[in-house]
């Protein structure tokens, strides 16, 4: 029955998935509000909203243009649920800005199957990495997908390996001006952003330790999914898919180096799971276990969102 609802691209799924968002966003702000937490103000919440508006236009342009996942709309709803399951991503504005910008990196580096004009989608994902590296320093790690793109697609040009030092110079010179000119504790920003923290002792509460329990399992059911049925996918499509992959592992050691660690740190990997998970379920051909699935990952995201309020 839920599985009917979104196994189609619709408007109402549109719709529903943004009223959603909506209503869980402002119910997390007003929370903060009751335990007298600094939350953002009504500005401030509309440029929250609008950033993940984007973002989720995004994620749903990416899958389509590319044909990563059937005509449905399960990934902008499991990016919707992975977000439940961590509410004080609405709160890190940085952390949103980065992940809009990594959105626009995927974009390019997906579109380099098609061979058209690799070099400029080379340095342009290379340079939407690194403005994303400016919110937060250390997704400066997902160049690697770049070089992995390259090795996938256009390897032999000596030139595309260069690219993405000439985006990071270019980037870096831009910045600098605009530091010394403006503001340089941005320069501060990035060298505190810098430092490294393995430690995993940032729990205010049991209920985020249970949220991050949760989605580490769902991850690696997912993720190990994906890579055992690779071979089953169609081969125009298995390198897209190898790029979520490594998206995903990139990501996830972003949250592991990240200083100021939290589970919000986990974003950068959301929409590679979203597309891993998606095809878990487009490809089964049992409606019972698509049935489950959905309503395991609905369940524990909305029981671990209020959870953490």
């Amino acid at each position: 029955m839920i599985t009917s609802i979104f196994k189609k691209s619709s408007i109402v799924n549109y719709v529903l998935v943004f009223l959603l968002l909506t209503a869980t966003f402002f119910i997390y702000q007003n929370s903060l509000l009751s335990q007298s937490v600094n939350a953002a103000g009504s500005s401030s919440n509309a440029l929250l909203i609008i950033i993940l508006l984007v973002c989720f236009f995004l994620v749903n342009f990416i899958v389509k243009k590319n044909g990563l996942t059937k005509d449905s709309s399960y990934t902008i709803l499991f990016f919707l649920l992975f977000l439940l399951l961590f509410p004080s991503v609405f709160s890190h504005t940085n952390l949103l800005f980065a992940n809009f910008f990594l959105l626009l990196a995927m974009r390019r580096l997906i579109s380099l199957q098609t061979l058209k004009a690799p070099k400029e989608k080379i340095f342009d994902a290379s340079i939407w990495i690194f403005i994303a590296s400016l919110f937060h320093f250390w997704c400066i790690l997902f160049v690697l997908l770049v070089y992995i793109s390259i090795v996938f697609h256009v390897s032999r040009d000596y030139r595309n390996w260069l690219l993405p030092f000439v985006a990071l110079v270019a980037t870096a010179v831009v910045f600098l001006f605009l530091a010394l000119l403006i503001d340089q504790s941005w320069l501060n920003h990035i060298v505190k952003q810098a430092q490294m923290n393995f430690e995993l002792d940032y729990f205010t509460h049991n209920y985020q330790n249970a949220a991050l329990s949760f989605y580490v399992v769902v991850s690696l059911y997912f993720l190990l999914s994906m890579i055992f049925t690779l071979t089953n996918r169609p081969l125009i499509l298995q390198a897209s898919y190898k790029k979520m992959v490594f998206g995903f592992l990139i990501g996830s050691v972003v949250f592991l180096f990240s200083p100021e660690k939290n589970n919000a740190m986990l974003l950068f990997t959301f929409f590679p799971l979203a597309v891993m998970t998606t095809n878990n379920i487009e490809y089964s051909q049992n409606k019972m276990y698509q049935e489950i699935v959905l309503l395991l990952l609905i369940v524990g995201s909305f029981i671990a969102f209020f959870a953490q309020l």
